[in-house]
């Protein structure tokens, strides 16, 4: 079975950037979204950002201008730049992708594990 795995989280000072990867354990057929979320202690997980088929993408408002999705689709892998971090950014990012395994398999929901991002005052 094909697995995500998020990569690059950490520590860093608040204004610092962080860059966290995305990459399939193996190939997808097709994928419609791939999306990245986070969830802050004490909160829900929430949507980040998420680039879709066509190249189009969408961000939550708290971070449009500091962070920026892309994705290497040779490579089945999506991307996070974050600039100008704060520590309300503080939470566990997971990615996710809505994908299809085979051309005789519907589309399904593959979550990462997810990577700890941690901005200090």
């Amino acid at each position: 079975q094909v697995r995500v795995v998020e990569s690059g989280g950490g520590l860093v000072q608040a204004g610092g950037s962080l860059r966290l990867s995305c990459a399939a354990s193996g190939t997808f057929f097709s994928i419609s979204t791939m999306g990245w979320y986070r969830q802050r202690p004490g909160k829900q997980r929430e949507l980040v950002a998420y680039i879709i088929r066509s190249g189009s993408t969408g961000y939550v408002e708290s971070v449009k201008g500091r962070f920026t999705i892309s994705r290497d689709s040779a490579k089945d892998t999506v991307y996070l730049q974050m600039n100008s971090l704060k520590p309300e950014d503080t939470a566990v990012y997971y990615c996710k992708y809505t994908a299809a395994p085979s051309p005789s398999t519907s589309y399904n929901e593959y979550w990462g594990q997810g990577t700890q991002v941690t901005v200090s005052s």
